[in-house]
């Protein structure tokens, strides 16, 4: 059973080591998202294939529907939302992207984001823009008040 004791970090532990380790990592991850889009593609089929059932053709095609499994299973959610089925409606507005919250929580949600993010700092994929000093020359190299390109004709804002 692990524990502190018995535990080596990877940076104490040889280049070697640490390549196996890494080389085990990968091969383990590439099987993971192999294994994830098989299953994708194995979902994709069933619900794509073609349907034969006495109670949902008609009803289907009636609609101008393809007599699919996708169809049909989302005509049975859509009926059990209609008898009452109250997570049954929840999994449809959820799949439809629909949300209970209203605008200002929308906004206060992104306003918290936004100040979680300040507080981070930069993340690892963003690119910090280093300041050269060039906009600073710039302001300071001569007056620049009033200046319009020669080509720029002077438009109004609407």
């Amino acid at each position: 059973m692990a524990n502190n004791e018995n535990l080596i970090p990877f940076s104490k532990r040889s280049k070697n080591e640490a390549r196996e380790y890494g080389k085990k990592g990968g091969k383990a991850s590439g099987a993971a998202r192999r294994k994830k889009a098989d299953f994708r593609k194995t979902l994709n089929a069933l619900l794509t294939a073609e349907i034969d059932s006495e109670e949902w053709t008609p009803f289907l095609e009636s609609l101008g529907l393809d007599s699919t499994v996708e169809a049909a299973v989302n005509a049975a959610m859509i009926r059990e939302a209609l008898s009452g089925n109250v997570k049954a409606y929840i999994a449809i507005r959820d799949t439809l992207g629909q949300t209970t919250k209203s605008e200002e929580d929308l906004e206060e949600q992104k306003a918290r984001t936004a100040a979680v993010k300040a507080r981070m700092g930069p993340s690892d994929d963003e690119e910090e823009v280093q300041d050269d000093g060039f906009m600073d020359a710039l302001k300071n190299s001569g007056d620049w008040e009033g200046w319009k390109p020669e080509d720029e004709e002077e438009t109004t804002s609407i």
